[in-house]
This record gives C-alpha cells, sequence and structure tokens, in this order.
C-alpha cells in the first residue's frame, strides 16, 4: 500500500482511509493517479463502480458513482 500511494502521490493514510470508505467521495484526480498506478483504465473503475452500485448491500445513504467522481 505504501509504494502504490506514494506512486500515485498521494498520502498512505489517504490511500487507507479511500479503501476502507472513511473518504467516500476522493477526488478524481487522486482517483486516476492510483487507477494509473495499479494499472487500470478509468473505464474498468467505472465498470466497477457501476456493479458496486447493483449490488444488494444493506440500507444507508449511499452516492452515485458520478458523484463520486464528480468530487
Amino acid at each position: 500500500m505504501l509504494e502504490t500511494a506514494l506512486d500515485a502521490r498521494v498520502s498512505p493514510e489517504t490511500l487507507r482511509k479511500i479503501e476502507s470508505g472513511r473518504v467516500a467521495t476522493p477526488a478524481f484526480p487522486t482517483v486516476a493517479a492510483i487507477a494509473e498506478v495499479l494499472g487500470l483504465s478509468l473505464d474498468e473503475v467505472w465498470a466497477e463502480i457501476n456493479q458496486q452500485e447493483h449490488r444488494v448491500e444493506p440500507a444507508g445513504p449511499r452516492r452515485s458513482a458520478r458523484e463520486w467522481l464528480a468530487s
């Protein structure tokens, strides 16, 4: 995780918060940088977000993928 964070030029703590869901809406440049380091296209990231939205999850406040990526 440390190497990924440093390569993406984000702090390890920021990456931990994103992974744990404590940052519900990471900035688009942050998402793009992490995706690039992981070798993922933004299309792949978008597809994963859409797939997660269609899974059955416990009720509660959620943001759409569009809202998540827009912030």
